[in-house]
């Protein structure tokens, strides 16, 4: 009996001592995550709601609209009705022949300006960051003016230097020989890729320029030492490195493309014969909404930015399978 019961007590679960206030750091833990979850939600709100009424609500809206078609009846259509017609306003927007003129007129300039201003605002960036630089703060903030100087002042004043009687330019052109007016139809992209190279290629060289004070002292010693410098420091190490800034510039610049309106809207304002009011999408689609289209500029708006969605994410998806392979 008693080596049954002995043996009853050692196979019978143990209690575990209560330790008082065991629990307790566990709780102030959760309550300590609780307020930090709802101070940030707070600090975050006004950004939600900002973004959800000025960014998501309209573009919601516009999605809605263009299913839509308004149609007016009576002598002076002052009956009007709302319909449903589905796809009908993106098939009209496809089929418009100068909607989608504007679209590639757009993209052959982006084809062409982009490049061109990416290379300018890195090699400005890598003469800034280059040790033999000087006065960095002053050519730094002379590159970044333009980008200070609001886009319509800005198309202003060069549409007044590239008008062929006021131009500075023609006088000295012409004692070469070379006689041409800038704001002719076939010299009119050229002017605006012009403007917007003048007008944006500080703003990206300083965000390149910001990539490289990232880079740490200790690669461009070790780079030095292995008897690299000058142009080859910046090509096989410096440009490698900010390789994700030059990805989000390059980001920036198609959207910046695909919403072009500022400088040929200033030349059209100015009638310059080379510059029509539909001369870029968002302008055609200003035109359309203005002529009563509201429905139709609705489904444009949205297949501009489609496509402007898959430029930029394709661009990214292509460089991140770039950077994966090597």
């Amino acid at each position: 009996m008693s080596s049954t019961s002995s043996t009853q007590a050692a196979a019978a679960p143990r209690s575990r001592p209560i330790v008082p206030g065991r629990g307790a750091p566990a709780r102030r833990s959760r309550r300590h995550n609780r307020r930090t979850t709802l101070t940030a939600s707070g600090f975050l709100a006004p950004f939600a709601v900002l973004f959800l009424a000025m960014m998501v609500a309209p573009i919601c809206y516009a999605i809605y609209q263009s299913f839509f078609t308004i149609h007016r009846a009576g002598l002076f259509g002052g009956q009007q009705s709302t319909v449903f017609t589905g796809l009908s306003n993106y098939t009209t927007a496809l089929r418009d022949h100068e909607f989608i003129t504007s679209i590639v007129r757009v993209g052959l300039l982006g084809l062409v300006q982009v490049p061109i201003m990416l290379g300018l605002a890195l090699l400005l960036a890598l003469l800034l960051d280059s040790r033999s630089a000087r006065l960095k703060k002053t050519f730094r903030l002379t590159f970044f003016l333009p980008y200070a100087l609001p886009g319509a002042i800005a198309a202003v004043m060069w549409s007044f230097l590239l008008v062929k009687d006021l131009s500075p330019f023609t006088g000295p052109l012409s004692h070469l020989g070379i006689t041409t007016n800038f704001l002719s139809p076939s010299w009119v992209p050229v002017s605006i890729g012009n403007m917007i190279t003048w007008g944006w290629t500080g703003y990206n060289m300083l965000i390149i320029y910001s990539a490289l004070q990232t880079i740490p002292a200790e690669v461009i010693e070790a780079a030095t030492l292995d008897n690299c410098s000058g142009w080859r420091l910046a090509w096989h190490v410096k440009i490698p490195l900010v390789r994700p800034a030059l990805v989000l510039t390059t980001v920036f610049s198609i959207i910046g493309t695909a919403q072009l309106y500022t400088e040929p809207a200033v030349l059209a304002g100015a009638r310059i014969p080379g510059v029509s009011p539909k001369f870029s999408p968002i302008m055609n689609t200003a035109v359309v909404m203005d002529t009563g289209g509201q429905n139709l500029a609705a489904a444009e708006s949205v297949v501009l930015a489609l496509l402007t969605l898959v430029l930029s994410f394709g661009f990214l998806k292509y460089n991140q399978r770039k950077g994966a392979m090597a």
